[in-house]
């Protein structure tokens, strides 16, 4: 296949907005916890800890569907999570108390965790080896575009129709996503695979360490992923408290500045899917990594506003555009039996270590200072520059196994 047919757009579309779903659920949690906690009476530990383990659930959700999907169907075990979502979704919207509501976040949880990894396995295996970056930097595109469509959404809508509407709302992107993928077959080479070779939910994890050159590309992408979600989380969490606090932005100005940041993340996936197919992977994500160091420590070194609009837009791209990249990568990395046990497994290894940051970050700030703090990400971009040169394979244009 060298073309891209119509299966392959509505893979990636359906991925997408599974993928989607996942940014807008949890950013508008993020919106709602004020009100959810003075209607049912919780402390911050409890509005928090709802965040908290949602996204336990997605790491567990990750691991369990990702193998899933090795097994029975990539578009099979998608539905499987969508339902689950959609259901314990609605059922926020009912809650009653804390333990209700953390047992239905959780569980929404489980749900929203498989769909990065079969996700970005589906539109890899849907797409021909010259195009694959883009169609996996595609469905990256969908996180952000859901956590645009939550910012600009959620303010409108809670005065309206509260929280307990919004978790309604949360379930729309599910049924546009199950109605995507109601027309889908399972692709080609996953049928193909099966009728091979039979495999249990065992072999597909051993699969990723099955040897030293699985082992060290497996150690080398969960270092990105880490790196990744560690410098997402820490940079998105504190930056509108680094502009409100620390240069006096108002609500709004830090609002719009952060907007323009998140539009530099998603230019920088589409540039990073094409450019990807065009010099390679490891050129690629070395470029990006090297942009990520030298424009998080000028970011935290400016104060004009207007130079941190513009500063801010580079840093969004350089520092999230590698989201682009992961699903092509991991997916040219292992072989059909394993390859969405791969994409779930290791990214949400790099999910699990990120949530530390916002209290890695936190504590820096209150040691040192919100620049020191920013400056400190840099480092770990280091770590990922070295772990691409030693441990990541180039494997463009790579037909898959």
């Amino acid at each position: 296949m060298k073309e891209v047919n119509s299966y392959g757009w509505k893979a990636v579309i359906g991925s997408s907005i599974g993928y989607a779903m996942d940014g807008f659920d949890l950013l508008i949690l993020g919106f709602m916890l004020t009100l959810i906690s003075g209607d049912l009476g919780l402390t911050t530990g409890q509005a928090g800890s709802l965040v908290t383990w949602t996204l336990v659930g997605a790491v567990l959700g990750g691991f369990i569907f990702g193998t899933l999907s090795d097994k029975f169907g990539r578009v099979r075990v998608l539905t499987w999570t969508i339902v689950l979502f959609a259901i314990f979704t609605g059922l926020c919207a009912f809650a009653q108390g804390y333990w209700d509501l953390l047992i239905y976040r959780t569980i929404a949880g489980i749900g929203l965790g498989g769909e990065f990894g079969i996700g970005m396995a589906l539109a890899a295996e849907a797409w021909p080896a010259q195009h694959r970056a883009k169609a996996t930097s595609y469905v990256a595109l969908g996180w952000q575009l859901g956590v645009l469509a939550a910012a600009l959404l959620t303010p409108l809508l809670i005065p309206i129709i509260g929280w307990r509407g919004m978790f309604m709302v949360g379930i729309i992107p599910a049924l546009i996503a199950w109605v995507f993928r109601a027309k889908l077959h399972e692709p080609e080479i996953f049928v193909q695979s099966k009728e091979d070779k039979e495999h249990s939910h065992t072999n597909s994890f051993k699969l990723l360490v099955k040897d030293v050159r699985t082992t060290k590309t497996s150690i080398g992408v969960a270092i990105l992923t880490s790196v990744q979600n560690f410098g997402y989380y820490g940079i998105m969490i504190w930056l509108p408290n680094f502009l409100s606090k620390q240069l006096g932005f108002s609500l709004t100005k830090s609002g719009l500045w952060t907007a323009v940041t998140v539009c530099g993340m998603m230019v920088g996936i589409w540039v990073f899917g094409r450019l990807a197919d065009k010099i390679g992977r490891k050129p690629t994500f070395i470029l990006f990594q090297v942009c990520a160091v030298a424009s998080i420590l000028i970011y935290s070194q400016l104060s004009d506003p207007t130079a941190m609009l513009f500063a801010g837009a580079i840093l969004g791209a350089a520092v999230n555009g590698m989201m682009g990249g992961y699903g092509a990568l991991m997916a040219e990395a292992y072989p059909t039996t394993a390859r969405a046990t791969a994409q779930n497994v290791l990214f949400n290894i790099g999910r699990a270590v990120g949530g530390f940051s916002p209290m890695v970050v936190g504590m820096i700030i209150s040691m040192y200072s919100y620049q020191v703090a920013i400056a400190f990400l840099a480092i770990i971009y280091v770590l990922d520059i070295l772990a691409t040169l030693f441990l990541i394979p180039e494997l463009k244009g790579k037909e898959l196994e």
